[in-house]
């Protein structure tokens, strides 16, 4: 039976405080200013037999098919364990020009078990639309690895998706653009919250001495350039992006089931809660009894399994969270109960369906 290593880090973090201060740019942007999602189906190649098996049909469909680009015909089956097919896909940013690099993420899509030490073939990334924007091709970087066989091996995260830095050239670029002269604009904030949008009309309103923004909603804001920036929107988004305005931000804990990972803000409380914790683990052992016939005898060599089934449950150990109780209360009370990576992200979820963390709980 194959053996798989979970690799869960367990990372506690005090986030900023409820009102810290941040720049416009880092909060919001403004209307029309947006990435367009790019994908491509691929090959890659490199594989030490890790690669898609025979099953798959289309990995070897995709394989003939790039051969005979390259004048290769190939008459009936062919077998190879070194390849697998992938989908590629990457975010081509506002603005980007023929020539400019992108990152890409590859993941397979086939039955291939590691991506590890595999090259990208060229790849067309196409948009919506149905047009090529960029080319990937390149070596893969992974997060994870596996090791072994199929009876005894090591797995390490997730090692079917791998990244390739800087691995499309953009061939084609999204037509997009400011007008020349324009006398609104619209500021979309990365996050609804009605308090930021009211702070964010206030920083600007002050710092332009006039007032020259609205709140649409909770997340938009209309801004009319003053009469000396209309004929420059570059200058007057540059001057809206450095103002600085102290924001609000809810009470977050954010989870990442694939590698263990949670972030506990420092403003999360909890209300009077008891949390239990206690594991059952079920063993069981299975002996061959091996029955021989006398010498000379009639009889036959027979085999006859006895199992042992052993059930173990551990005590519950009961940590109570007064009323008021802080983030830093619940690390404590987590590492007292000695819990796992696992065990905290199940608690977490407990805690919030039993309304008891006052936070929201974002699992990724």
């Amino acid at each position: 039976m194959k053996h798989r290593l979970l690799a869960l880090s367990l990372t506690l973090l005090l986030a900023a405080p409820a009102f810290a201060t941040a720049r416009i740019k880092d909060i919001g942007h403004f209307a029309g200013v947006r990435s367009n999602s790019l994908a491509g189906l691929g090959l890659v190649i490199g594989l030490n037999k890790t690669g898609d098996k025979r099953q798959t049909v289309f990995t070897q469909q995709q394989l003939v098919s790039m051969l005979e680009k390259f004048g290769l015909t190939l008459n009936g089956t062919i077998r190879v364990e070194n390849i697998a097919a992938v989908m590629v896909t990457a975010d081509l940013p506002p603005y980007d020009r023929p020539g400019s690099k992108i990152d890409v993420t590859v993941s397979s899509i086939g039955d291939s078990t590691s991506l590890q030490g595999g090259i990208l073939m060229i790849t067309s990334l196409q948009g919506l639309d149905g047009n090529v924007y960029a080319v990937a091709q390149g070596p893969l970087v992974l997060g994870g690895f596996s090791a072994g066989n199929d009876s005894t091996g090591v797995t390490v995260n997730h090692p079917t998706v791998g990244r390739i830095p800087n691995g499309a050239t953009v061939e084609r670029s999204v037509l997009a653009g400011l007008p020349e002269t324009v006398e609104t604009m619209d500021l979309v904030l990365d996050r609804v919250d009605f308090t930021n949008a009211k702070r964010v009309v206030d920083a600007l309103n002050t710092a332009f001495g006039r007032a020259i923004a609205i709140p649409l909603d909770g997340k938009s804001v209309r801004l009319t350039l003053p009469a000396d920036y209309k004929n420059r929107p570059v200058d007057f988004i540059a001057a809206v992006e450095s103002i600085s305005v102290e924001v609000d931000a809810k009470a977050r804990v954010v989870v990442n089931e694939r590698t263990g990972t949670v972030v506990i803000g420092s403003d999360v409380t909890l209300l009077p809660v008891s949390i239990a914790h206690g594991n059952l683990s079920i063993q069981v052992e299975t002996k061959l009894n091996v029955s021989q016939p006398e010498a000379f005898g009639q009889g036959q060599t027979v085999v006859t399994p006895e199992q042992k089934v052993t059930a173990q449950e551990q005590k519950s150990n009961f940590v109570t969270l007064n009323k008021g109780a802080t983030v830093d209360d619940l690390i404590r009370a987590l590492n007292a109960l000695g819990v796992t990576p696992r065990d905290t992200i199940a608690i977490l979820e407990v805690l919030k369906a039993a309304g008891a963390l006052q936070a929201e709980l974002e699992i990724i």
